[in-house]
């Protein structure tokens, strides 16, 4: 089977990479696959995997006609059997590229916290948990499969050696290092690395921490002023920011413990570190037996209501830091809980047989559907580039990193 990946973009990021594993994956059992997307940091990975990379051209909307002819050309030259889009836009511009144009199949994998409207119902559809699938399930004529984020257990396994990576950073034997490996982002993100900073804070005057934000982002610039003020108050370095790592395992692996959530807190306990996953709104909570389920249902991510500020993380933190044998027990647990049902070569075996289904397919289609995906389509591109819009979103923009570097958190005008 000859097969085309589009993840949505090449910047570093668990959904990202996890596209690309699975398709060395899939090329490995033996199908031609080709990556599709616009040249980033990640294009080196693509061809470390020996992958074929085709490049896009930059697009200034989504989908992007230029992006959609694209598609529909690489289909037509290389005889695409299936398509594999990631996210929404991507989706589209395959959905009109390559399903209207040649009728070559398409599946789409959604690994966001929501299944936007702009995915056509007919779109075979993989998401990354349990609750995302029943609630696809509810609005859609075609198949959806659950498929959650997968790990390369082989390759991220707790013989990594992180010594060194401590020592790069400055950090003593007696200090305890506390870990975020993460886009430094806004949407998404930045709540649960604000809290991280103001949760080391509270622990710093009792406990030797170091908090390290591994990653880059919009972000940065902020986060960087709140943690130097909270150096400052305790003069030294409770919270270093040390850039973005291609291979983040050595960050893992230096690690007492883990913060974090999605793909990155699955890559944590696959190198055997303890874990608090965090989400949104304050949300926090360790991983142990008495959470897996939960963390099954509605993935490594959270929404809480703000209320508890960073001290719930705080003494969650401290619980875990002061007890070496419950992070190791925890270390223990949650590797094997990642190699049973984490595993890269699960989630290939299951993505395989989604593949072989699809392509036997026909492809099912509406001309309503078509045209309502590309009405929601304009319709947010038209307030994504609506100058008061713009201003309104820059501005929000501007009072979170300001109150993320230098305020109280949250802004005002969230919860």
């Amino acid at each position: 089977m000859r097969v085309l990946v589009c993840p949505h973009d090449l910047a570093i990021g668990g959904s990202q990479i996890n596209a690309i594993d699975l398709a060395a994956g899939a090329a490995a059992a033996g199908h031609d696959v080709f990556i599709y997307g616009i040249p980033g940091p990640l294009t080196a990975y693509i061809a470390e995997k020996g992958l074929r990379f085709l490049p896009a051209n930059p697009m200034w909307c989504r989908p992007a006609p230029a992006r959609i002819a694209e598609v529909a050309a690489i289909c037509k030259r290389e005889r695409i059997d299936l398509v594999h889009a990631y996210e929404w836009p991507t989706c589209l511009e395959a959905y009109y590229g390559a399903l209207l144009f040649y009728k070559v199949p398409l599946l789409c994998t959604v690994l966001s916290m929501e299944v936007m409207p702009h995915v056509p119902p007919s779109v075979p559809l993989v998401v990354g948990t349990a609750d995302i699938g029943d609630d696809a399930r509810r609005t859609r004529n075609r198949h959806v499969w659950v498929i959650e984020p997968p790990i390369d257990v082989e390759n991220d396994n707790p013989q990594i050696d992180g010594s060194g990576y401590r020592r790069r950073l400055g950090v003593e034997p007696h200090d305890l290092l506390v870990v975020s490996v993460s886009r430094l982002a806004l949407d998404l993100k930045l709540d649960a690395l604000v809290r991280a900073i103001d949760a080391a804070d509270l622990l710093a005057d009792s406990c030797p921490l170091k908090l390290a934000l591994v990653g880059d982002g919009p972000a940065r610039d902020a986060l960087k002023a709140r943690a130097l003020a909270v150096n400052k108050r305790h003069g030294r370095d409770v919270v270093i920011l040390p850039g973005a790592e291609l291979d983040p395992r050595a960050a893992y692996a230096a690690a007492d413990l883990v913060v974090g959530m999605g793909s990155s807190a699955l890559r944590a306990l696959a190198i055997g570190r303890p874990l608090i996953v965090q989400g949104e709104r304050a949300f926090s909570e360790i991983f142990e037996p008495d959470t897996y389920d939960i963390f099954l249902r509605q993935g490594f991510y959270g929404l809480s209501d703000g209320a508890a500020g960073a001290s719930r993380l705080a003494t969650q933190m401290r619980e875990l830091l002061d007890d070496p044998a419950r992070r190791a027990d925890l270390a223990l647990f949650g590797r094997k809980a990642v190699v049973e049902r984490f595993g890269l070569q699960r989630a290939l075996e299951l993505q395989l047989e989604i593949y072989r289904k699809v392509a036997i397919s026909p492809p099912n289609y509406r001309l309503s559907e078509a045209l309502n995906s590309a009405r929601l389509s304009l319709l947010l591109e038209y307030a994504n580039h609506d100058p008061i819009g713009k201003r309104r979103k820059r501005k929000r923009e501007v009072a979170m990193l300001h109150s993320a570097g230098f305020g109280t958190w949250p802004p005002a005008h969230s919860v």
